[in-house]
């Protein structure tokens, strides 16, 4: 006698029937609670504003009335609103949101500035204008970055994570759960995958079953009480996994899916529709335009300056090393740069010379070289400057020579690029643009002996996402992460 499960496996149907109306409706949308929050918090923050600008003024200076200040804040909330600071997010970026929140926060106290001038309202209105518009900007901020951190400090705690459903027992679905479960901040816990023919052995790689295919979904969503579903690459039709999405949607089960070509996905695309076909161009990287020459001029200037300003710290350092260590001060190593040209890499010296040629290092299959290889040489002042990130101040002088950047992927080893080019997915494109200081891959703690897929894939995504508005927040979380570093060395 022909089974149920038979018979869903032939026409390719997800098992269940579908909501009703009523129970639809009756669902919250995925995200509607974080929207809450966020808008609880904003709301909160303006109140105070308003109260800061009526408690700090003085006889001299006025106070817009309550219902200016009112209208304020709805003004606020609506360009918060337009700027999507209420969508959920798989990563909130606090350094982003801020600036998101500085412009729509700008614009709102211009609106209500122009709103009153056409009213007739000319009463001191700069102040009143001003006043209300900086309060706003720091208590917002100030109360989303504490939502944000208390959001990822609590899902860091096992608290808020929603339980995950991957679809697609591949090379790509087994790499999502792989991150998911390194980044337990993100509050998508991974369970389980779903895949009629799994490619990938995802017991042994990732720890997680395989627990049917997709006309089980309302099974698993009931067993595992899934709150999220990812649709990764998977041998099942197209038309199944329509299916599998519409079922998500109808039960109220947020939906999200890895794209073909995900690799030329960058942040900003264009999309055109033909009919209902949409058309992706993504947005084309020329490392040779004039946005990559004003980054490097820009280079030269700060290296300039922050050589000039440092001077006497590196003058300090180089006695110090010369007084602990002798000469050298420097450490020399040959790296591969823009367009495979190989340049002196300098950094200040940390270890003793050794006593004969060392040999390069074996490394474990997947990782980068990094860290201390073979005998630990390093002296106590050297043991510091490592571990603060001193040691690689003299690579100023690399950038301005024009042989780095202060920031783009990491320069490494000629003997170690040509190993990588031959065995790394996409390893030999990081070359486009000029090594730096720091990169997209080090503020996300790839340094070191850390993957080396991952960080040839942060890097290319630095690149094909490159603004100067992006360096900027590299080297700011840089700056946060030396500062960090310093403070466990003290």
């Amino acid at each position: 006698m022909e089974t149920a499960l038979q018979r869903h496996a032939e026409t390719g149907a997800v098992r269940g029937p579908s909501l009703s109306a009523p129970k639809r409706a009756a669902r919250l949308r995925p995200g509607t609670a974080w929207a809450l929050s966020c808008l609880g918090v904003d709301a909160t923050m303006l109140g105070l504003t308003a109260i800061a600008t009526a408690v700090g003024s003085s006889g001299s200076i006025s106070t817009p009335g309550a219902g200016w200040m009112l209208v304020f804040g709805v003004l606020c909330v609506l360009f918060y609103a337009s700027r999507r600071l209420y969508a959920a997010r798989l990563k909130v970026r606090a350094i982003d949101d801020v600036v998101s929140i500085a412009k729509a926060t700008t614009i709102a106290a211009m609106s209500l500035l122009s709103l009153r001038l056409l009213v007739g309202d000319h009463v001191d209105l700069l102040a009143e204008s001003v006043r209300p518009w900086a309060f706003a900007l720091v208590y917002v901020s100030a109360g989303r970055v504490a939502l944000y951190w208390s959001q990822a400090r609590a899902r860091s705690q096992g608290e808020s994570v929603r339980p995950t459903l991957v679809v697609g027992a591949g090379k790509v679905g087994t790499l999502i759960a792989k991150r998911l479960l390194d980044s337990p901040d993100l509050g998508l816990r991974p369970v389980a995958f779903l895949d009629k023919d799994p490619l990938a052995d995802t017991r042994g790689l990732v720890g997680l079953p395989v627990v049917g295919a997709s006309w089980d979904l309302d099974e698993v969503v009931d067993r595992y009480g899934i709150q999220q579903v990812i649709v990764t690459f998977s041998t099942a039709p197209e038309e199944v996994l329509l299916r599998l999405v519409r079922r998500c949607e109808e039960r109220g089960i947020a939906v999200a899916v890895v794209p073909r070509l995900f690799e030329r996905m960058p942040e900003h695309v264009t999309i055109d529709h033909l009919g209902g076909l949409p058309l992706v161009s993504p947005r084309a990287v020329d490392p040779r335009d004039w946005q990559f020459d004003l980054k490097y001029a820009l280079d030269r200037v700060v290296a300039a300056g922050a050589l000039l300003v440092l001077s006497p710290l590196l003058i300090v350092l180089s006695l110090a090393i010369l007084a602990t260590m002798g000469r050298p001060v420097l450490f020399r190593q040959l790296r591969v740069g823009r367009d495979g040209r190989t340049f002196q890499m300098l950094k200040f010296r940390s270890m003793l010379e050794p006593s004969a040629d060392p040999d390069l290092p074996v490394l474990p299959e997947g990782l980068a070289p990094g860290g201390v290889e073979g005998d630990d040489r390093r002296t106590r002042l050297g043991a510091f400057l490592r571990r603060s990130s001193i040691d690689e101040l003299p690579q100023l002088v690399n950038v301005l020579r024009g042989e780095m950047s202060l920031i783009g992927p990491r320069p490494e080893r000629p003997e170690f690029v040509s190993q990588f080019e031959q065995t790394v997915y996409r390893y030999g494109d990081r070359h486009r643009v000029k090594s730096g200081m720091t990169g997209w891959a080090q503020v996300h703690d790839l340094r070191g002996r850390t993957s080396i897929d991952d960080r040839a894939e942060w890097d290319n995504f630095y690149i094909e996402n490159f603004s100067l508005w992006l360096d900027t927040k590299i080297a700011l979380l840089t700056a946060g992460a030396m500062l960090r570093a310093f403070r466990q060395v003290q």
